[in-house]
């Protein structure tokens, strides 16, 4: 009987670039050393290395910045393993698709004994439907599962296919580890540029790798862009100068989702500079979420929020400065808005902080939802609270409030919590210490008052 599989393909894994592709897909790595950065989980020793290595793994979910290497590193995974690479695409594929590539892997399973590695790039992208079909083919070994994603996936894809899956994370590229890869596609004769004979000045690679923000894709197209737009020398060299290079890639991009990882950890990041007192680094991350787009309210609205958080009774000004800076932006707009913007971030960054109103008030929270809820005091109870008790014979002497007002300093030691709790205690920075020192006076006449 003749093999009803002769005549397909060479599994994807094993073909090679066609020239016509662009420089990053011609220059993909086709092993683990070839990949750039990602050391944290593919250095010598590391599990996701030492499992690929062995062949010892079964499902994986890559998720990370674009142009970090989530398909690179599947492809070669691949490669490294001698297993068939099947891709899909969570935006364009749909689940007879996924049927189809299954169907396929379980008869290169029965018929060759070969394994296939299915890639869905953009898994977040699948609904449930679609990804719970993958779920009983994983479980037998079908298929071996590769999902990249630009989101969290402990957010963005099902529980039951994060929790047979290992998650590994992958971060943007440093500068250091992205000029190597521009240098060897320049050098490579066989998939890069090597027979142009390119000369290329170091500061315009760096230039290159650092406006590319840890992106090896974008580095490697603005890199093709200005080798190739660049006029020949007389000897047919080709000189990439920093002003070519400059041209080619003008504007930075940030990887920054409006939604995902890169909108909260940049927020995280700007709160907590503040709240640890740099006002630089707070100035930074507020440009960052600036460039990239951040919506200047949802940056006014987290001010407001941290003046009364972190700086609260250490200087209530503080909460003014900020709610000023957002009604301010309402009135200007953009740009000149991220004035009053950074006036206020300058002004929390550099105050004396305190959150012993926050913290008391958490306090009580946990109190209250944790314990018994305490009645009010028969003496704090509106008047006509207070006539009804009195009619039902209750002691008068329980009834009666003292007006703070009527005595000196505007105080009386009297009980406005059964019980004696006490939740909030104030810091001595800034202008808190003067209101500790009144509250510890209170504070001791009550004391005195009640023996």
């Amino acid at each position: 009987m003749a093999d009803l599989f002769a005549s397909e393909p060479e599994p994807r894994k094993s073909r090679e670039p066609s020239p016509d592709e662009p420089l990053a897909a011609r220059m993909r790595p086709r092993t683990l050393d070839e990949i750039a950065g990602q050391q944290h989980i593919l250095a010598e020793g590391k599990l996701l290395r030492r499992a690929i290595e062995s062949d010892r793994f079964t499902s994986l979910i890559f998720y990370g910045p674009p142009g970090t290497g989530k398909t690179t590193l599947a492809s070669v995974i691949a490669r490294t393993t001698g297993s068939r690479f099947e891709a899909l695409n969570g935006v364009e594929s749909n689940v007879a698709e996924i049927r189809a590539k299954i169907d396929q892997a379980r008869t290169m399973r029965d018929l060759r004994g070969q394994t296939t590695l299915l890639f869905i790039d953009e898994i977040h992208r699948f609904n449930k439907a679609q990804q719970d079909v993958l779920l009983p083919h994983i479980e037998r070994g079908t298929v071996r599962f590769i999902g990249a994603t630009t989101q969290n996936p402990y957010f963005y894809v099902n529980s039951p296919l994060v929790s047979r899956s290992q998650i590994f994370q992958l971060e943007s590229v440093a500068t250091d580890a992205l000029i190597p890869v521009l240098e060897r596609a320049i050098t490579d004769s066989e998939r890069g540029l090597g027979d142009l004979k390119v000369q290329a000045d170091p500061d315009a690679l760096r230039h290159l790798a650092e406006m590319s923000d840890g992106d090896v894709r974008k580095a490697l197209t603005a890199l093709e862009l200005a080798i190739l737009t660049t006029t020949p020398a007389e000897d047919g060299s080709v000189v990439l100068d920093l002003a070519v290079a400059e041209e080619s890639i003008q504007r930075k991009a940030i990887a920054y989702d409006a939604d995902g990882d890169a909108h909260y950890d940049t927020a995280s990041a700007f709160i907590k500079s503040i709240r640890g007192s740099d006002p630089d680094a707070a100035l930074y991350w507020l440009a960052k979420m600036l460039h990239a787009g951040e919506d200047p309210r949802f940056i006014a609205r987290r001010l407001v929020i941290s003046a009364s958080e972190d700086i609260g009774l250490a200087d209530s000004n503080a909460l003014r400065v900020a709610i000023d800076a957002q009604q301010a932006f309402e009135f200007i707009g953009m740009p000149e808005g991220r004035i009053p913007l950074a006036h206020a971030t300058v002004y929390l960054a550099t105050a004396p902080k305190s959150n012993s109103a926050y913290a008391a008030l958490g306090e009580a929270m946990r109190d209250i939802e944790s314990g018994r809820t305490l009645a009010v005091p028969e003496h704090l109870r509106t008047k006509t609270r207070k006539k009804l008790a009195a009619g039902s014979g209750a002691d008068d002497e329980k009834l009666r409030y003292l007006y703070s007002h009527d005595y000196e300093g505007g105080y009386v030691p009297q009980a406005y919590l059964p019980e004696g709790r006490k939740y909030y205690s104030p810091t001595e920075n800034g202008l808190e210490k003067r209101i500790k020192e009144r509250l510890d006076y209170w504070r001791s006449r009550f004391q005195a008052d009640a023996k």
